[in-house]
């Protein structure tokens, strides 16, 4: 239950969808001046290093990360710069990128005087690295389940709530706990934002995942997913994301990042954007 490793898969191509949204989302209600309560359920190591043994075992940096790196003086959509000056400010300025930042860390950058960020991790060896990253960084740290502990957690001090909620899945019942914890933590907190990673796989076990939010009662879901363009036989051949309740206009700064990630000379992969439930 507790074998899966970021860091085999740190900056894939579902990475960069994850961490996109998350940013976008994040920054876009930003524009407001109240705090905002950031909960990672899933939050893993916090930092990678692409170099490292297990990210070059599998190599999956190679198709995601670091394409868009080598690309990103093509990207026309404004919503990509803070993700390419974080970057290039955690690399040093660098060619090559060595480091990449998990989600506790894309929230811990971004966080303005009065947000806070609480991540949660149950792996044993995947807490003590993000324990060791929180010390500097001001991020509260949970050894325990994220799904039980955002729920009570909920609903937060801060008027406003940002929840990224990323599981391995190596469970398959995970899909349906996802969903009926989206529902509980929905009705606790009906004004927050919602963010649910997912990969689309060749069994189709993330339709478990569909229904469950479909038939929740949570309303206003956008669905975004890409597609590779060359997928495996076997595993994940698209990655997806479920955002509740997201900012005013987001629908159309997500699709316009992604669509230039589209096409064998850029990610490799194709893009759509839809609502799950409206309003």
């Amino acid at each position: 239950m507790l074998s899966y490793l970021h860091a085999f898969h740190a900056g894939n191509f579902a990475d960069v969808q994850k961490h996109a949204a998350l940013t976008l989302a994040l920054t876009m209600m930003q524009a407001k001046k109240t705090a905002i309560a950031c909960f990672d359920t899933h939050a893993g190591s916090a930092l990678y290093d692409l170099t490292s043994e297990r990210s070059r075992k599998t190599a999956e940096a190679d198709a995601g990360i670091h394409r868009l790196w080598s690309i990103r003086g093509q990207l026309t959509s404004p919503d990509w710069q803070p993700l390419v000056e974080l970057l290039g400010s955690l690399n040093q300025g660098s060619e090559t990128l060595s480091l990449y930042p998990g989600s506790p860390a894309w929230l811990a950058n971004f966080g303005r005087p009065g947000d806070s960020v609480t991540a949660f991790e149950l792996h044993p060896s995947e807490g003590r690295h993000l324990e060791n990253w929180a010390d500097k960084s001001g991020v509260r740290v949970v050894n325990q389940d994220g799904l039980k502990g955002l729920l009570k957690c909920l609903p937060p001090a801060q008027p406003r709530l940002l929840t990224l909620i990323d599981p391995s899945y190596e469970v398959k019942d995970e899909y349906a706990q996802v969903a009926k914890t989206l529902g509980q933590a929905w009705k606790k907190c009906r004004h927050g934002v919602y963010l649910i990673w997912y990969p689309i796989l060749t069994s189709g076990l993330q339709q478990q995942l569909i229904a469950g939010v479909e038939s929740s009662g949570v309303r206003k879901v956008l669905r975004s997913e890409v597609m590779l363009d060359q997928p495996p036989e076997r595993g994940m051949v698209g990655s997806g994301m479920l955002v509740v309740n997201p900012p005013w206009g987001f629908d159309q700064r997500l699709s316009d990042m992604l669509a230039e990630l589209e096409g064998e000379a850029r990610l490799g992969m194709s893009a759509s954007l839809s609502w799950l439930v409206p309003e």
